[in-house]
């Protein structure tokens, strides 16, 4: 697949600084020892995702088809601030999902979960998918989330895609390109956020790293 990387070096150092304080801090309920073979979450259904449970700030309803499965993995906390950022960050990655399998660049809930240069780098990312006529297809695995909440009270939120069952369908030939069974199969997502005055925890600055985790 392709992956983003964010649009100006410094929102780079601005993230990295809180990724680094991140890694730093205190284990938590979401350790990566503590996932591997229990405490798996997934979808409810292959063609549906699961949403927060607060909707009172309006947020969107999204929606995969069963070609394509996003499965999340230990993504659970204890501690409910931490379990709101992985909630919206769940949702933010399934929204970016959505619009590639869509063909929607302006999808309105990438926009609702993404703001500054994260939205940007999530626009120009779908749109590579779409310029090139290409779907997402197969399963995503989503696992070994890293939450952890900055002194200025914003949120940094790792995690690992598994994409080695993933595949990207060209929609005018039907031609379906696997991805490669290695190391760079397996991409860290890197995210900082912003709790918004709703409630809504936003995506503002991501980056990728393949054979990252």
């Amino acid at each position: 697949m392709k992956h983003r990387t964010l649009p100006t070096a410094i929102a780079l150092a601005t993230t990295a600084t809180l990724l680094l304080t991140a890694c730093s801090s205190g284990s938590d309920d979401s350790s990566s020892d503590k996932i591997k073979g229990a405490g798996t979450q997934s979808s409810t259904s292959p063609s549906a995702s699961a949403a927060p449970s607060d909707t009172a700030a309006g947020r969107p309803k999204i929606t995969l088809p069963k070609s394509f499965q996003a499965d999340f993995q230990g993504w659970t906390n204890s501690d409910s601030k931490k379990q709101a950022i992985l909630d919206d960050g769940r949702q933010e990655l399934l929204a970016e999902y959505a619009a590639i399998i869509e063909g929607n660049p302006d999808s309105k809930a990438v926009a609702f979960y993404t703001d500054d240069a994260a939205d940007q780098s999530a626009r120009k990312w779908i749109k590579g998918f779409v310029d090139d006529d290409l779907v997402l297809t197969g399963r995503a695995t989503v696992s070994k989330p890293q939450v952890s909440i900055a002194d200025d009270g914003s949120g940094v939120l790792f995690y690992c895609v598994d994409e080695s069952k993933g595949s990207t369908k060209n929609t005018k030939t039907g031609e379906v390109e696997r991805t490669p069974q290695n190391s760079k199969a397996r991409v860290q997502y890197r995210n900082r956020l912003d709790k918004t005055s709703q409630g809504v925890w936003k995506t503002r600055y991501s980056e990728t790293e393949r054979g990252g985790c």
